[in-house]
């Protein structure tokens, strides 16, 4: 094992031992924000630390079977205790580098989820209307909650534009490969020669702001407007002016919440839409100085960049950061999106042990 890499492994175990002290003294134990902070970092380090007691056993176990070989009575045992102990540390290492790679601090979080109808009007919006009901199976089949905040529908179906809160477990660190721009290739309800279009949206995920990270926001900076939400009409019809709309001066970044009756529930939200984007706009800022080359742009939220093509006639998904091609979109528009998703982690996280192999 790289000597670097042993390193930091005997520090985390130095500061998981060190916690696992700590957590049990009364006196941090009667500090709820500092217990809390140490909970989560002992929650984080313990499978690394528990990884790297079984790694070390099996080093002891491979030591002390080499000691045997010598007697000529125990030498076959011994062989065949060091060989199980070098397999076992053979699969116990590429699993602890996979365990020391940095974590995002954005992964456990919830996210807003942005989808707009770029070029190919009402074609666009209709696939993404197409697109969101993909991304709510999808979320659906992970037992993540979903609620609408804001929509603008087509005119002929799908969405202008549409904003959806989702949470639950790891939700960013599974969706944060969707930001950009998502291309389709098809032939549209309303082609009577039956020739293909392509057409594109734009999605955007945002991570939600937590208390402890939310951007001061003046509210001086705001303009804050209500309407009258956009419905379907009957008794639920909205009669009263309960949407928000709000504009951030400085930005220019405007955010809406039509979901709920009340409106201060409305405004709740759209200012924490606000607030993740505000939050998200920083992070890009910081992403793009420190890894401005880095192919799969993870949290810069790029949307400037096609990043996958939807090719209905040949049934085919093509993400084109890693020239992933699969001919299984009816699975991918039902929600499979884990067939495309694990491809990106893999790769993400095969650049990331290169640049700790590397260090």
């Amino acid at each position: 094992m790289n000597e670097r890499i042993r390193s930091r492994l005997e520090k985390i175990q130095e500061r998981f031992e060190e916690i696992t002290g700590l957590l049990s003294d009364p006196e941090v134990q009667n500090d709820a924000d500092r217990f809390r902070d140490l909970s989560r970092e002992y929650a984080r380090l313990e499978p690394v630390a528990a990884c790297y007691r079984q790694y070390r056993e099996a080093e002891e176990e491979l030591e002390s079977a080499r000691e045997m070989l010598d007697d000529p009575e125990m030498a076959e045992l011994a062989k065949e205790s060091m060989a199980d102990a070098r397999r076992q540390m053979e699969t116990l290492e590429p699993e602890l580098k996979r365990r020391l790679l940095p974590r995002d601090p954005n992964d456990e979080r919830n996210v807003y989820l942005e989808i707009r109808a770029g070029t190919g009007g009402a074609e666009a919006a209709l696939f993404a209307g197409d697109l969101l009901r993909a991304y709510l199976r999808y979320a659906e089949r992970r037992g993540w909650r979903t609620e609408l905040i804001s929509e603008s529908p087509g005119e002929l179906g799908g969405y202008k534009e549409v904003v959806v809160r989702i949470s639950g477990n790891e939700v960013y660190s599974r969706l944060k490969f969707e930001s950009g721009v998502h291309r389709v290739q098809r032939v549209p309800e309303t082609e009577s020669q039956g020739r293909i279009h392509t057409s594109a949206v734009t999605v955007a995920i945002l991570p939600e702001a937590e208390a402890i990270d939310q951007v001061e926001i003046d509210t001086n900076d705001l303009r804050i407007d209500t309407f009258r939400a956009s419905g379907a009409g009957g008794q639920h019809v909205n009669k009263t002016d309960s949407a928000v709309r709000i504009t951030h001066l400085p930005t220019g970044i405007v955010v809406e919440c039509q979901d709920e009756r009340s409106q201060h529930k409305n405004k709740a939200r759209a200012l924490a839409l606000l607030q993740a984007k505000l939050l998200s706009q920083a992070q890009e800022r910081q992403d793009r100085e420190r890894a401005a080359d880095r192919k799969l742009q993870v949290g810069s939220g790029d949307r400037s960049e096609r990043i996958r093509t939807y090719n209905f006639p040949q049934n085919r998904v093509t993400d084109h950061r890693i020239n992933l091609t699969l001919y299984k979109l009816d699975e991918v528009m039902e929600g499979d999106f884990d067939a495309v998703i694990d491809p990106l982690l893999q790769e993400y996280q095969a650049e990331q042990l290169a640049e700790l192999s590397a260090a």
